[in-house]
């Protein structure tokens, strides 16, 4: 009877794992991808001569699937929110909370399924 709990928790802490990386990932794409178009418009700015170089964002279309992501993975990592409650860095928020997540549901969860599969 407990094996499959311990399948089936192992299977989710995968799952939670994917996910939250998978997050990270688009984060990181789309933070470089933003740097490089304001540093392409900042040089571009610089040529022409004008003293404040323009910065201009494009504007992110997120398609269903990749909202998706972001809503479950922000749901996986909201308990660990407080810890980063005082930063300002999207950087650091979004690092810590998949730290701590995989931290938590890869490492913890995935010692509890073999805890239960050990004592079957």
């Amino acid at each position: 009877m407990l094996l499959p709990v311990a399948t089936m928790l192992r299977l989710a802490s995968r799952i939670a794992c994917l996910i939250v990386i998978v997050s990270f990932a688009i984060f990181a794409v789309e933070q470089t991808d933003k740097a490089s178009n304001r540093q392409q418009n900042a040089l571009k700015g610089t040529s022409h001569g004008s003293a404040a170089p323009r910065i201009v964002d494009t504007p992110v279309h997120e398609g269903a699937v990749h909202h998706a992501i972001d809503e479950v993975a922000n749901g996986l990592t909201s308990p660990f929110s407080g810890v980063t409650a005082g930063s300002t860095s999207q950087w650091v928020i979004r690092g810590v909370g998949t730290v701590l997540a995989l931290l938590v549901y890869g490492l913890a969860i995935g010692y509890a399924a073999r805890m239960l599969r050990i004592r079957v």
